[in-house]
């Protein structure tokens, strides 16, 4: 059921994008990833589809993939190697790794990487983004969507500070970590995750995050997801609210 539900909710997202634009991206897409070749971390993603507000799987002459597991909540059994099927008529190289840690993949393997709500489950989000622009090249594009709190369950909750990220970083802080356990269950609204039962359950689910990584250890703004941009050397090409529950940023790799 809470995948059914998922799924279900994101086509109805998908379907009230078509025929959306978001013209910072349809300016700079020839640049950055038409017929180019990318990555992406915890996809497929409806945002990036055909006929979406950002049909980068379109535009892209490839695209491979990378997942924590081969078995997840959203994408059920994952197997490893040229599995990632994507949009039909495309299949990348499916990557089974952390996305704080692309052990298998080169510096500057990639044109561009995207990636769409899943920097929120990463528990150290300084080092993620590092490991991200490590594997673009120079001159590449990142573009990354995550979660607007203020349509979705973790709207009761603060937004993170800079400064916590950067603690983060240097404890080296890793996937294990429930540090934001005792916030989640007390702010997080039940009511309208599209995955959620009652607080029992929850909290279960919550404590296995390390197995499930449904948890949401960081709540972002596009105040915040530029900073984080500026520390790992990414120049802001455009950051955006969308529809009505997504923060997206593109930046340019610098350095």
């Amino acid at each position: 059921m809470f995948i059914k539900t998922i799924e279900q909710k994101y086509y109805r997202l998908l379907e009230k994008t078509i025929g959306l634009e978001i013209k910072e991206y349809n300016s700079t897409k020839e640049k950055y990833f038409r017929s180019k070749i990318g990555i992406e971390i915890g996809g497929p993603s409806t945002v990036f589809m055909p006929k979406s507000a950002l049909p980068v799987y379109s535009d892209a002459a490839l695209i491979d993939g990378v997942n924590f597991s081969t078995s997840t909540v959203w994408e059920n059994e994952i197997l490893p190697g040229r599995t990632y099927s994507y949009i039909k008529d495309k299949v990348g190289f499916q990557f089974i790794s952390e996305a704080s840690k692309l052990t298998d993949i080169k510096n500057e393997s990639y044109d561009f990487l995207i990636s769409s709500h899943c920097l929120e489950h990463c528990a150290n989000a300084l080092a993620t983004v590092r490991e991200w622009s490590r594997v673009v090249k120079t001159g590449g594009a990142i573009l990354i969507l995550v979660p607007n709190k203020e349509h979705t369950f973790d709207h009761r909750r603060p937004t993170t500070s800079f400064d916590h990220l950067v603690d983060d970083l240097e404890k080296y802080t890793a996937e294990n970590d429930l540090s934001h356990f005792d916030e989640i269950i007390n702010l997080h609204d039940l009511s309208i995750d599209p995955g959620g039962s009652d607080l029992e359950v929850f909290k279960k689910r919550s404590l296995n995050n390390q197995k499930n990584r449904c948890f949401h250890h960081h709540v972002f703004d596009l105040e915040l997801l530029e900073r984080v941009f500026n520390h790992c050397g990414i120049k802001i090409i455009f950051k955006a609210k969308f529809h009505p529950c997504h923060l997206i940023v593109m930046g340019e790799k610098v350095v």
